[in-house]
């Protein structure tokens, strides 16, 4: 194991992944929870959505765009300020959970618009003629008729939250990306190198195969 013994190996290789765990969980969190309005707005207010708002829908067009297009570890680097404000430190793992977060919201938002193109509009409009409320209309028919898509989305959103976290190691993020670039790559460790990689696929395994579970579990129950 070159100049690591065995069992230090084993520790760094188990904080790693816990760390990226601890990343991913918390990143994915506050994804959904950010996502998961500007997606349903984005549907709702767009112009020939439900509630045609061209106010809201292009800036939130505008600002979903620029958060896709802009390449994660160029907003890693942009934003190491903002975290600093943010957290008080841009080193560790809670730090990168701000610029992960921060460039996969886009993402998912774009989803959840997409999921609920697939609601049928027959049953909006019911809702709608017997004087139900926006609440009403995204509570008890959008996101329970999209439910399987938005599973989905948010199954390929931790694979993307996964990788980004192991992108967060070039600034000192913690997780398997920081083992891979301090242990690996600045230390001429191929195994440290080999065994990253192995674990880090593991996880978008482990991640793609329930996220399919539940999804066709989903799919069964409508």
């Amino acid at each position: 194991m070159g100049s690591i013994s065995w069992e230090r190996f084993q520790s760094l290789l188990l904080n790693a992944t816990l760390e990226t765990l601890y990343m991913v969980a918390l990143a994915t969190l506050f994804t959904v929870l950010i996502g998961l309005p500007v997606g349903v707005l984005l549907f709702l207010t767009r112009q020939d959505g439900i509630f045609p708002q061209r106010w809201l829908s292009r800036p939130l067009n505008v600002l979903v765009n620029i958060g896709r297009a802009l390449p994660f570890v160029v907003l890693l680097i942009a934003l190491i300020p903002f975290t600093r404000l943010l957290i008080g430190t841009t080193l560790g793992s809670t730090a990168a959970v701000v610029p992960i977060t921060l460039g996969a919201f886009p993402f998912f938002a774009r989803i959840v618009e997409n999921a609920l193109e697939e609601v049928d509009r027959g049953r909006v409009e019911a809702v709608v003629s017997m004087g139900g409320s926006n609440w009403h209309i995204v509570s008890r028919v959008l996101l329970p008729e999209a439910l399987p898509a938005l599973m989905s989305g948010i199954t390929l959103t931790v694979v993307m939250l996964i990788g980004f976290s192991a992108m967060a190691g070039v600034i000192g993020g913690g997780g398997l990306g920081d083992l891979a670039i301090r242990y690996g790559y600045q230390r001429f460790n191929n195994q440290i190198m080999f065994a990253t990689v192995i674990v880090l696929l593991l996880l978008v395994w482990l991640v793609q195969r329930m996220g399919d579970q539940l999804v066709r579990g989903l799919a069964h129950r409508r």
